[in-house]
């Protein structure tokens, strides 16, 4: 009878799955399953949590970033062979089509963006995007992910110690990359993962910065930045998920995010 109860004290509170079980998501870089096809999610995937921002076709999940709650711009972006491309104008900064943005906004999150780079290209993603309480009359503001050739585009040389090269947080915290591996022209993998107020960026599976947003550590990067004007940068509690448009050919495929508790 003793034995009897304490087995039943063992087992309490845990879930016993019978056949298939839908995993509660996660973080877990080792979990990561790549997409067999472009754009679309296994079983599997679904499973863990993942959903498709972008299904490689129709752009009804994305609006402009100017005109917030209007169509998807009818010209400076352009869907080929399942890619989400900016088309190339001259490096100028969300002067053609402008940037893209989900309509949904996220809080915590995990997301996995494939992108392939062009020559001297420039671009990147941003997160705790809210253009309506970061007005900009150019790029809308947010933390951004750096998307850059780090060897011929000018910005890799600007900011401090490398801290808008790729996969930076973009004018405030450089990637250390020294043990990446990545294609340059190639197509490589950008993660992001927002749990709190801890963020990462990561690259082809390997974490290249962490920091946490509400510490004196970001206040002070935020002060020696372009955004230290800009009061309340990074600690939104949600946001939109951005796409930029900086005159440059970028592409872009498998846009997936789980969301996190």
């Amino acid at each position: 009878m003793k034995a009897s109860k304490g087995i039943a004290a063992a087992l309490c509170g845990v879930a016993l799955c019978f056949g298939s079980c839908k995993t509660e998501p996660h973080f877990d870089p080792d979990s990561f399953i790549p997409c067999e096809l472009p754009n679309q999610l296994s079983e599997k995937q679904m499973e863990l949590g993942w959903v498709l921002l972008w299904e490689g076709s129709d752009t009804e999940a994305w609006t402009s970033a100017k005109d917030i709650g209007l169509t998807f711009p009818q010209w400076g972006w352009f869907v080929e062979d399942g890619q989400l491309c900016v088309e190339e104008n001259g490096g100028r900064e969300s002067s053609n089509g402008g940037d893209i943005m989900t309509f949904e906004m996220f809080e915590n999150f995990w997301l996995s963006v494939d992108f392939k780079l062009t020559p001297g290209a420039n671009s990147g993603i941003k997160y705790f995007v809210n253009p309506e309480l970061f007005p900009s009359t150019g790029s809308a503001i947010g933390c951004e992910y750096q998307i850059l050739d780090d060897e011929l585009h000018p910005d890799a040389k600007l900011g401090v110690n490398g801290n808008r090269t790729l996969a930076s947080l973009y004018d405030l915290i450089p990637a250390d990359k020294e043990n990446v591996e990545y294609e340059k022209y190639g197509w490589n993998t950008a993660w992001i993962v927002v749990q709190d107020n801890m963020v990462s960026h990561w690259l082809n599976g390997t974490k290249v910065l962490e920091y946490d947003r509400f510490s004196p550590e970001f206040d002070e990067y935020v002060r020696n930045s372009k955004f230290r004007d800009r009061e309340g940068f990074g600690k939104l509690d949600s946001g939109h998920i951005l796409l930029q448009d900086h005159g440059n050919e970028v592409r872009y495929r498998n846009i997936m995010l789980m969301k996190l508790e």
